[in-house]
């Protein structure tokens, strides 16, 4: 679903990412983690086509990541959501339909609404929206087109408890239904329950890459818990 070959990305002469490569199985759920300034966000806006990488490859569905083709494959969340000031959140989401040729939407985007705590701030316009409430305003228009791969930046930042846990549960549905989906976080214990691998990113390289199962044998076999391996791989040398 998702293959990243040597990818880098520079500016000027200082490496954000240090070619790298991974790929993603259709159905896996990754957290990529990493502390702040490690590159998560930069490979993620290489990989969607808002940075413009310096060297490598990357497809999606089979698809050159800058394609048309390639894009109706995936949806991205921001770490910062951004919404249009002058679109209501109803709004917001008749855009996204129009822009994906979506006919039958209404039903799909009222139980959205429902699941988040929308449905009462449908005609409010974006400018007046909380942080938390553009945070699921953007998730709703990412998930309403159905892709079969998502991109969630630092996803739970902003959002209230409740809508962290309908969240996880999105993530799990989203599993069930074969969907593909890369989770940039450094907050751990948002991703330790519902990934099925762990990327870990230091310094703009990937210093660790394996399935949650054998993570967890290594650190049970070393004493760690997943927090302790983490600051472990990306501690200063």
């Amino acid at each position: 679903m998702l293959e990243v070959i040597g990818l880098v990305k520079k500016y000027d002469k200082q490496n954000a990412v240090n070619d790298i490569s991974f790929s993603l199985q259709g159905g896996e759920v990754v957290g990529l983690l990493g502390p702040n300034g490690a590159g998560k966000s930069t490979t993620m806006k290489c990989i969607v086509g808002l940075l413009r990488k310096t060297a490598g490859e990357v497809y999606i569905g089979g698809h050159d990541h800058l394609s048309v083709e390639a894009k109706r494959f995936f949806s991205y969340i921001p770490e910062t959501p951004s919404v249009y000031d002058l679109l209501t959140v109803q709004e917001h989401m008749q855009f996204i339909a129009q822009a994906y040729g979506l006919s039958d939407w209404k039903t799909r985007a009222t139980a959205l609404f429902e699941y988040y705590d929308l449905h009462d701030k449908k005609d409010k316009l974006g400018r007046d929206l909380s942080k938390g409430m553009r945070q699921k305003v953007s998730i709703c228009c990412a998930l309403l087109p159905d892709p079969q791969l998502l991109f969630f930046d630092e996803p739970m930042i902003g959002l209230d408890p409740k809508a962290i846990r309908n969240t996880k549960k999105i993530f799990k549905d989203l599993k069930d239904q074969g969907k593909t989906i890369l989770v940039s976080t450094h907050l751990i214990d948002s991703v330790e329950s519902i990934a099925d691998r762990i990327m870990i990113m230091k310094d703009g390289s990937i210093v660790g890459n394996d399935t949650l199962e054998k993570l967890k044998l290594q650190m049970v076999e070393a004493g760690y818990s997943l927090e302790d391996l983490f600051l472990e791989l990306t501690k200063d040398e």
